[in-house]
């Protein structure tokens, strides 16, 4: 999806890199779904992205999909990051909606920014502050496990690049409020991947505030190979093809999470599969293959390539069974064959294999829980990513 955002009536200086005709690319974004320690009224909350490509202007989504009362949100600012909770002096920018400094979101709802002439470096931090004046709800849209700290200050101070009075949100740790996704224009980009999945996808063991996750790492191989790729992160742990608990289930927010992103041009379906098999009725392989060959129609039919995961191994996680490990080698080889649709496969279950017991991630790579890859098992599969997919 290319979207042209309506520039806003303002000054030529403001939207002097900013170009009519130029697509939006996403640079960051995190899956929606109901989070709780929100609760905010009266306080700025601070939040950090870490880019994958960089770009001449940007714009900030947020994101009201879960919410039962409109959302308002007030005095947005985007920075760069010096530290903590500081941004860079004088790399401020005010961020308006329809050209206002303010923005109300009907439940349901999401609403993208108008452009903001800002340069965003590639792989690095930025800085989203918002004002919200009114009460929110405890629960609320966001997402979970962001494995970023999140600073909260009393009253409007998103424009102080020292934050005063801002700490560490403890209600929520490290979760995302609202914001869903930011956008950039870059002349040399060529597309965005979508990392589609579940809590390996999260990154749910890489080290807090280190960008550690499998997708930050395939961004940063993409980086080093010259190609200007954003890599958007769409994982949500617990997450499964169909059930409706941690997040939407996989079927049903495809569309939303992937396809409708901007300038996507490629997925990969990671391990939604995985919880399905271990949630505890195993659906047979049957129906995980029509899934995947859902989906990958669904891809194709919006332009977009799919690049289909093998089922990564987990015996020795307590729902494990020998039938269920028959249904997963199953599943691996059917995403191999024409009849699945998928453009290619990322071979997660032979990075993370021990090669003399393939039901086993090999235990330099195992978090401890026989499921979750370590930093090394996820640098692996970052690295099983043939780039020339991305061509």
């Amino acid at each position: 999806m290319a979207t042209a955002f309506a520039l806003p009536l303002t000054s030529s200086s403001f939207a002097q890199n900013i170009s009519a005709t130029l697509p939006w690319t996403g640079t960051w974004s995190t899956a929606p779904m109901i989070v709780g320690g929100g609760g905010f009224n009266n306080q700025t909350i601070r939040q950090i992205v870490h880019t994958s490509i960089g770009g001449t202007a940007a714009g900030v989504q947020f994101s009201n999909q879960y919410g039962s009362e409109p959302l308002v949100i007030g005095d947005v600012r985007v920075a760069l990051r010096a530290d903590g909770k500081r941004t860079v002096p004088g790399s401020d920018r005010a961020v308006t909606f329809n050209g206002q400094p303010f923005v109300t979101i009907p439940p349901g709802k999401t609403e993208m920014s108008d452009p903001i002439a800002i340069a965003v470096p590639a792989m690095s931090d930025i800085v989203v502050s918002a004002y919200l004046p009114q009460q929110t709800p405890s629960e609320t849209t966001g997402h979970a496990e962001g494995l970023q700290d999140v600073y909260v200050a009393p009253g409007d101070v998103s424009a102080d690049t020292e934050f005063a009075g801002g700490v560490v949100n403890a209600l929520g740790a490290q979760s995302y409020y609202f914001l869903t996704d930011v956008v950039v224009q870059n002349a040399s980009a060529t597309g965005a991947v979508v990392a589609f999945g579940a809590s390996i996808t999260d990154g749910i063991d890489s080290p807090p505030n280190t960008n550690g996750r499998w997708p930050n790492l395939l961004a940063a191989r993409l980086q080093q190979a010259g190609m200007t790729v954003g890599v958007l992160n769409q994982g949500i742990a617990g997450n499964d093809f169909f059930t409706n608990d941690a997040g939407d289930a996989g079927l049903t927010r495809f569309q939303r999470d992937v396809l409708d992103k901007y300038n996507v041009k490629w997925v990969i379906i990671s391990d939604d599969a995985v919880n399905n098999l271990i949630g505890g009725s195993p659906p047979t392989a049957a129906r995980l293959n029509s899934a995947f060959a859902q989906l990958t129609q669904s891809a194709h039919a919006a332009g977009v390539k799919a690049i289909c995961s093998t089922l990564t191994p987990f015996e020795g996680v307590s729902p494990w069974t020998a039938d269920i490990e028959a249904t997963r080698q199953a599943v691996n080889a059917f995403v191999a064959t024409p009849d699945s649709g998928c453009d290619a496969v990322l071979d997660q279950a032979a990075a993370l294999g021990d090669p003399a017991n393939p039901p086993v991630m090999l235990g330099a790579y195992d978090s401890g829980d026989h499921l979750h890859p370590n930093q090394a098992g996820l640098q692996a599969i970052a690295n099983s990513v043939n780039l020339n997919w991305l061509k």
